[in-house]
């Protein structure tokens, strides 16, 4: 029983990051005019900082990397997933002629 508890925690987590990380993408997107700077945003800011506290100094650093588990990735691809999709959005968007996006 606690491992579906889990299971439905981790979808949950993951549609969470998805649907946040494509709203937050969308805003950026329309304010700052561009189409996929919530991906750049995700790659070269949220994944450092993540790595960076989870980080221990007592392991080596390919410890460090292989503590990760599915749990810790999954949330992280839903996101990186929901930017993306933010990203297509505006841009089917402004072809379809909304020029406020």
């Amino acid at each position: 029983m606690n491992t579906d508890v889990n299971i439905l925690q981790l979808v949950i987590a993951t549609v969470l990051f998805f649907v946040m990380m494509f709203g937050i993408g969308f805003i950026l997107n329309m304010l700052l005019k561009t189409t996929f700077f919530p991906i750049y945003l995700f790659i070269i800011v949220l994944v450092p900082i993540f790595i960076w506290q989870t980080w221990d100094n007592t392991k080596s650093f390919g410890g460090n990397f292989t503590s990760f588990t599915f749990v810790d990735i999954l949330p992280g691809i839903g996101a990186l997933i929901g930017a993306y999709v933010s990203g297509t959005t505006i841009r089917l968007l402004r072809r379809g002629g909304y020029k406020m996006f």
